[in-house]
């Protein structure tokens, strides 16, 4: 417990960050934070459960694409994360289109390494 914990910080760090630096990401609810809490939450329970399952199904697909499957998982995780957020709880991250969240994703993964680093993580 204490793991996903620290990964949900991480990762609302993280995508703070990268709400801040990319324009195509708009926090929704009032403070902003929250939203990107809520966001952040959903993002790693999404990494925690589906997300190695989906990418082991999908790596061969990754290697003959030379990893552009990678970016359309990643895309559509967020969107997912997005809605789940917006859609049960009225607050989270709205990601404006596929390039967007190409970008979002590199932020979100330079700045949760960083973030784990520090924390030891």
């Amino acid at each position: 417990m204490k793991s996903f914990l620290t990964s949900w910080l991480i990762m609302t760090i993280a995508a703070a960050v990268m709400v801040a630096v990319t324009p195509g990401m708009t926090p929704v609810g009032e403070p902003p934070i929250l939203g990107i809490a809520v966001f952040a939450l959903f993002m790693a329970l999404i990494n925690a459960s589906i997300k190695p399952i989906v990418h082991l199904i999908a790596l061969p697909f990754a290697i003959l694409s030379l990893g552009l499957v990678t970016l359309i998982i990643n895309w559509l995780f967020m969107r997912l994360a997005s809605w789940l957020a917006v859609s049960l709880f009225g607050v989270g991250v709205f990601v404006h289109g596929f390039w967007w969240s190409v970008l979002g994703s590199l932020v979100l993964t330079i700045v949760a390494g960083i973030v784990g680093s520090i924390l030891d993580q």
